[in-house]
């Protein structure tokens, strides 16, 4: 029994030592690949480039204030259209003490040099009518009572425009109502009442009032890299599309090309980029709203039903170009081709490749896999 035992468990062993050796075998021995075909197409290639930016109206105005002083009145706000001409807000001056001095010190002089005047030209005219004097004498002493009087008249009005803004003369006419220059949406009103404005002059632009932009007039802005831009003109078709308006895009004419580039870094070691502009073309009864980010599609070029296969097929080394084309199963050659046109997806096959001829789609490398493995 015992030996029976012992040739069982010899037995046993050998088998567990030739099934052992035979899966190592097998393990070890190169398993066959089998590689994947794809065939040439005919299909619509458009090469283009994506420049981002902003939509914004063509035409925007800053209404500022030409006085200094407190805002008043408010007579718009964000969302309302107007009219050129329109009145906007209302400003109360703040005289400048000096300046106002200054004018009250000249309507007083003004006052006494006229008084004086005044009763010169009465006395001069009862001597005249008592024939004492020639009439030339009273003839001089009218013409200063007169200029005295327009020099006092404009003293009052300079005093009302310092301390008011407006005066007896200009009758409607004053700086203190601010209006619109344009007509189109009131954008922004920046201030409340209350605020303190500051006039527009040589040294400041003042303090803005309203923002004001016709809203039917809308233009694409964005930047296009150095590389592309000698390959866009103006007239070209553009394809805006908004984030914010989902479903829903956009033509463009471009009409503008910068002639210098900038760099995107501050320290002038980034790529270089050349702004665009395109007015955008609505529909009617289309609103787009001021400020919206934006990407413009430019199509640079376009090749109707060409030959084509995927670039992810194609093979590049230094200066050649090549695929590998199925002899037999799973057997292939190297050859190479002539490209054309392609989108990053499709590539225009000029020669190298004839119709229906299969084209091996290339396996992931062991490395590509333990990387796939990490990710």
């Amino acid at each position: 029994m015992k030996k029976f035992f012992k040739i069982f468990i010899g037995i046993a062993l050998l088998g567990l030592f030739g099934w052992t050796f035979y899966f190592l075998y097998s393990k070890s021995k190169p398993k066959p690949v089998a590689y994947t075909t794809e065939l040439p197409y005919t299909t619509t290639i458009v090469k283009k480039t994506v420049a981002s930016g902003t939509v914004a109206p063509e035409k925007e105005v800053e209404i500022k204030s030409i006085v200094s002083g407190i805002l008043e009145e408010i007579f718009v706000e964000a969302g309302q259209h107007v009219k050129k001409g329109d009145i906007i807000a209302r400003v109360r001056i703040i005289p400048n003490m000096i300046n106002l001095n200054s004018a009250e010190d000249r309507l007083s002089k003004s006052k006494i040099a006229f008084e004086n005047a005044k009763i010169n030209y009465e006395r001069l005219k009862a001597l005249l009518d008592q024939k004492v004097i020639a009439l030339s004498e009273l003839q001089q002493s009218e013409l200063t009572y007169k200029t005295a009087q327009e020099e006092m008249n404009t003293a009052q009005d300079n005093l009302q425009l310092v301390r008011d803004g407006i005066s007896k003369r200009m009758g409607n006419a004053t700086n203190t109502l601010i209006k619109t220059t344009i007509s189109g949406m009131v954008l922004d009103v920046p201030f409340k009442v209350g605020k303190n404005v500051i006039e527009s002059n040589n040294f400041n632009d003042g303090t803005t009032i309203a923002s004001i932009a016709e809203m039917d007039k809308m233009q694409f802005t964005g930047k296009i890299d150095e590389s592309e831009v000698g390959k866009i003109r103006k007239g070209m078709d553009l394809l805006v599309t908004i984030g914010a308006i989902e479903g829903d895009t956009f033509r463009a004419v471009l009409d503008y090309i910068s002639p210098k580039g900038k760099t995107l870094d501050k320290d002038g070691r980034g790529a270089i980029q050349f702004e665009i502009k395109a007015r955008v073309m609505l529909k009617e009864n289309q609103f787009i709203r001021a400020g919206y980010s934006a990407n413009a599609d430019i199509v640079l070029e376009k090749k109707n039903n060409v030959f084509a296969i995927k670039e992810s097929l194609i093979q590049y080394k230094t200066d050649t170009v090549m695929v590998e084309v199925e002899k037999a199963k799973d057997v292939f050659e190297k050859r190479m081709i002539k490209t054309g046109i392609s989108d990053g997806i499709n590539t225009e096959i000029i020669s190298g490749i004839a119709k229906g001829e299969k084209i091996k789609v290339f396996a992931p490398s062991e490395d590509d896999k333990e990387k796939e493995k990490k990710k």
